[in-house]
């Protein structure tokens, strides 16, 4: 009998068990097809870690060859808010025109042109056979004002001869608008500056179309469309005043690095507003000849990265943001990344949005592909 009992007992033991594994079985919840968190690829912590996407899509080609996603373009986006920059890979003379006309902007009275004639003998200016056409198309007269640094441009009779030693005065009417000295813009809202020289012919035009070298340059970083319509614009004296940081008007020379950047935004700004809040005034930069130099040195180093392309835009932080942009995901940068890091270039365009000259985000349209 205890050998019968003890067998029954084992018996009843192992049915208990088993009922309690299918009891457990029938208790677990139904799978919802999710990955179980385990499994997951990051975690909650992980993710919020994870750098924010701009929302930007799609690719461009360069120039040079090279395919680029939007989406690795730090400052682009796809908030219908922001600002349009315009991209188109060709470089010819109808590709500035092509882009221009995306741009939807009818200028209205004199038209200026605003353009670096280049030092001689060998700086990267835009050539007169890029731009001969949209300059013609809207019938414009190209401007410049007179250098603060010496140099073959220092003289009104002298930058004349440069510009026709160049080819402009083949193909539209040149004024150096500082020939008769300066006028002065009131800025609003500065950061350094409450007012700022520019050539005394500046208001003889009512629409601006500014045509910009992109490059690097030996004291701003980089030359783009702020530097066009701030030491570009300004008169002799008023490219000292900025470059000084608004405390000379004799020389550009010794002023604090970071009051230039942002004197540089100050004096854009002021030309922005005087020409209706931005609306009599657009912006094409030229990716070309990326040397690291400026077109003011008339022997630049020579480029180490290809060419990129045209950019157009109504607004010129955003333009400039955005060859920056280009810059840093292009092969070849060294050079171009460090003479903008060395003169912390990228504090004209986090003053130029500071003041309300523009915004350092964008939305890339692609032309031609």
């Amino acid at each position: 009998m205890n050998k019968r009992l003890i067998a029954i007992l084992m018996t009843l033991a192992l049915l208990t068990l088993l009922l309690a594994s299918c009891g457990a079985a029938t208790e677990q919840p139904e799978s919802s097809g999710t990955t179980p968190p385990s499994e997951s690829t990051h975690s909650s912590a992980e993710e919020s870690d994870l750098p924010e996407s701009s929302g930007a899509s799609g690719a461009l080609t360069t120039n040079g060859g090279a395919e680029i996603a939007i989406s690795t373009l730090e400052f682009s986006t796809q908030d219908e808010a922001a600002p349009t920059v315009y991209f188109i890979s060709d470089i010819t003379a109808a590709a500035m025109v092509e882009i221009y006309n995306a741009l939807a902007w009818s200028p209205t009275g004199n038209v200026a042109v605003k353009l670096s004639t280049g030092e001689p003998p060998a700086s990267n200016y835009l050539r007169p056979e890029l731009i001969v056409d949209l300059v013609q198309l809207v019938d414009g007269t190209i401007v410049e004002c007179n250098t603060a640094y010496g140099g073959s441009r220092a003289s009104t009779a002298m930058h004349y001869q440069v510009a026709e030693d160049h080819g402009f005065t083949a193909i539209a009417d040149v004024q150096i608008q500082d020939e008769d000295g300066s006028m002065t813009l009131p800025v609003e809202g500065g950061l350094v500056l409450s007012e700022n020289y520019v050539g005394a012919a500046f208001a003889d035009y009512d629409s601006y179309l500014v045509l910009s070298h992109f490059k690097g340059h030996g004291m701003a970083g980089f030359g783009g469309a702020i530097k066009n319509i701030s030491i570009g614009l300004g008169s002799a004296e008023g490219k000292s005043w900025i470059h000084s940081g608004g405390t000379s008007m004799t020389s550009p020379w010794g002023g604090a690095q970071d009051a230039f950047c942002e004197a540089m935004a100050d004096a854009g700004k002021s030309v922005s507003d005087y020409l209706g809040n931005g609306e009599r005034i657009v912006y094409i930069n030229v990716m070309n000849r990326l040397s690291i130099d400026c077109d003011c040195d008339g022997n630049p180093a020579e480029p180490d990265m290809h060419d990129i392309g045209i950019l157009a835009s109504t607004d010129p932080v955003a333009l400039d943001q955005a060859c920056i942009d280009l810059v840093w995901v292009s092969e070849g940068n060294e050079s171009f990344v460090n003479r903008v890091e060395n003169r912390n270039g990228l504090h004209t365009l986090e003053s130029g949005e500071e003041i309300g000259l523009g915004s350092r985000s964008y939305q890339l349209v692609v032309l031609g592909e």
